[in-house]
């Protein structure tokens, strides 16, 4: 008989580690968790240096953080552990952010995380430490399916949907992670919290970027790769100087504001050229791409991935977390695996994730995704506009 987990045993008798953060969210999940019975354990990795950030606001995994998770455990009951992670954080998560925006991308430092430090490292030592499974606070749910697999699933609250972050998940770490949250909306989360007499039920949200004291990005960045803060040039679409910049990772593509420049028309960055230290600014019209080419892309659909794309595989994208799904082609390129836009989508940033969904909206299974590589318009008149990129033949071009 399964339990609320959808895991064999009663209870008692099925320990699940709970990975702490601190945060309203993984508290309310332990909490809920042992009032059913579980045998639960509370673990919290300290991720960085938390001196620094132990009195900023939306920090997570330091500082105050750690100290409020080990007060919710002691409150329901559970024991916790701190284990730190600093070096593997730094290595895995810390550095590639650096070396991303170092090369003219926008990286997602949380992605990383979620697939470098809590779904492969904590996940083997709950495996170690004899548990079930490992639950998180997340808003993303998991359904069992007929082959007794599970699958991957937007949140019911879509306001809170972190699906985005998650898509780099595998199979083998889904069959072993839980969601109790997943089919909850944050106001449910919160009074779960004060139910349970829990003192970070008010807690305000963490922050996207966790390890930056400041809140300045470009502060981590010049500390450990200084040459990504050398000024060069701002030209326009047709290479002609315009302006100049203190560094290119100051800027991301899709950006209006704080160029730094003056223009009878509005400019937006359209591409940045690390090796020449070059922003590309151009209309808003620029922006509109159609062909996405991918890295690193990871398959949780049905079957493997080179037979369900076939010829072409019609699914929905998301190219920014705050972007709602968008209807796409995913099809097989030369090397690896590109994407064709529908409708076009602007702002289309290298380092940035390309998930994929089954449905535009709901309660969506997500089907996998990659990481940006590059992005060229299909038509002539963008594909002049996006000039300098890695100009190649449209996808319906090439197809044909």
């Amino acid at each position: 008989m399964l339990n609320s987990l959808d895991l064999e045993g009663r209870p008692q008798d099925t320990r699940i580690v709970v990975a702490m953060s601190g945060g309203v969210d993984s508290s309310a999940t332990a909490a809920l968790l042992k009032s059913e019975g579980y045998d639960v354990v509370g673990i919290t990795l300290q991720l960085y240096d938390h001196g620094a950030a132990t009195h900023r606001k939306g920090a997570c995994c330091a500082g105050q953080d750690i100290h409020d998770a080990r007060n919710v455990a002691e409150r329901i009951g559970i024991p916790h552990y701190v284990l730190d992670y600093e070096d593997r954080f730094r290595e895995s998560v810390i550095d590639n952010f650096a070396d991303s925006y170092a090369s003219g991308e926008t990286p997602v430092p949380c992605i990383e995380c979620n697939r470098s430090i809590k779904f492969r490292d904590l996940l083997k030592t709950a495996r170690e430490l004899g548990a079930s499974a490992l639950a998180t606070g997340h808003y993303v749910a998991s359904r069992r399916l007929g082959d007794g697999s599970r699958a991957l699933v937007c949140a019911a609250d879509a306001d809170r949907d972190q699906s985005y972050f998650l898509f780099a998940t595998t199979r083998e770490q889904l069959d072993f992670l839980r969601f109790p949250l997943g089919d909850m909306t944050k106001p449910q989360a919160r009074e779960l919290a004060r139910r349970f007499g829990l003192s970070v039920a008010d807690k305000q949200d963490s922050q996207d970027i966790c390890f930056v004291p400041t809140g300045r990005y470009t502060d981590i960045i010049s500390r450990l790769r200084p040459n990504a803060i050398e000024p060069g040039d701002i030209v326009d679409l047709d290479g002609r100087v315009i302006g100049r910049h203190q560094g290119i990772v100051h800027f991301t593509v899709g950006q209006r504001r704080g160029l730094g420049i003056a223009s009878s028309a509005p400019l937006y960055v359209v591409r940045l050229d690390a090796v020449g230290r070059r922003v590309v600014v151009g209309p808003r019209e620029a922006l509109r791409m159609d062909r996405i080419v991918l890295r690193d892309v990871n398959w949780i659909g049905d079957g493997a991935l080179h037979r369900a794309v076939g010829e072409g595989l019609e699914i929905f994208v998301r190219v920014r977390s705050t972007r709602a799904p968008q209807p796409a082609w995913l099809r097989a390129a030369d090397v690896g695996y590109e994407v064709e836009l529908i409708a076009g989508e602007e702002g289309v940033s290298p380092g940035q994730a390309c998930v994929f969904y089954d449905a535009p909206s709901g309660q969506a299974r997500v089907l996998g995704g990659g990481f940006i590589q590059s992005a060229t318009a299909k038509s002539t008149t963008a594909g002049v506009a996006a000039r300098g990129s890695l100009a190649q033949p449209s996808l319906v071009e090439a197809v044909r």
